[in-house]
């Protein structure tokens, strides 16, 4: 097995991370919880959660909970998949919600920095 980078690591959600934005999220959708678009929501994608990140992975989004949501698959997938128009409203909310739970929320501070 190789070991992952620094960057990489960063990258990721770990146990605490995870632990946190579960309980902050009580355990639901952030989406389901505003009620967003329910209408296309798969019953059977609102059982199964995600962490979702803020800032993708792919552009150095770091795995801290001021990064990060839960989401149910019907919802992950809306976001994730740019195709059907949404990911910019939905983007919209989920930074609000993430500056409503962090006073000092700040988007540059979600990225992975080698020299921060």
């Amino acid at each position: 097995m190789t070991k992952k980078s620094k960057q990489a690591r960063a990258r990721e959600f770990n146990t605490t991370s995870r632990q946190s934005i579960k309980e902050r999220d009580q355990n639901q959708c952030i989406f389901c919880q505003m009620e967003y678009r329910m209408e296309e929501v798969e019953w059977t994608g609102q059982g199964t959660l995600s962490i979702m990140h803020y800032i993708p992975r792919s552009h150095g989004g770091l795995g801290i909970p001021q990064n990060g949501a839960l989401g149910c698959i019907s919802h992950h997938m809306m976001l994730d998949n740019g195709n059907k128009g949404y990911r910019e409203e939905m983007l919209q909310m989920f930074k609000c919600y993430l500056q409503d739970h962090y006073q000092d929320w700040s988007e540059d501070a979600l990225v992975y920095s080698k020299w921060r």
